[in-house]
């Protein structure tokens, strides 16, 4: 099985540590964190992933300027983007602590591993169907 590439942002390092290590033992990913958003972008480049989990409160870009950043792109435009964000109680997104706003999820923080891989799959699923391509 090939393991489908997830670059990680987020300025908390024990938080992306924490993801890392989660979703890695699942056996279904590879995860690359990157602690800095002033490097989300070069990291995308580089890493090439399948798929971006990215926290919306940074110091240097937020997530919002990260995306703006990466649409600019058009190799990297394409790529799902899940934003994590504890701006937002769980209590106030539908299921799960998920809400959906035009092409990007938004999962409230402390993340349920359980959500965020089902999130993870949903959208590399839709993303690979041909629905998010951009080709």
């Amino acid at each position: 099985m090939v393991k489908k590439r997830i670059l990680l942002v987020d300025d908390e390092a024990g938080f992306t540590r924490l993801v890392k290590f989660n979703l890695e033992r699942t056996g279904k990913y590879e995860v690359k964190e990157v602690n800095q958003s002033t490097h989300a972008v070069q990291a995308a480049q580089i890493f090439d992933p399948d798929l971006i989990l990215l926290d919306v409160v940074m110091p240097g870009m937020d997530g919002g300027d990260v995306v703006a950043e990466l649409r600019k792109r058009p190799h990297l435009a394409p790529i799902p983007v899940i934003m994590l964000t504890a701006l937002v109680a769980k209590g106030e997104l539908s299921r799960n602590a998920v809400a959906e706003s035009g092409d990007l999820v938004m999962i409230g923080k402390p993340v349920d591993i359980v959500t965020l891989i089902h999130c993870i799959d949903e959208a590399l699923y839709f993303h690979e169907d041909g629905q998010g391509e951009s080709e």
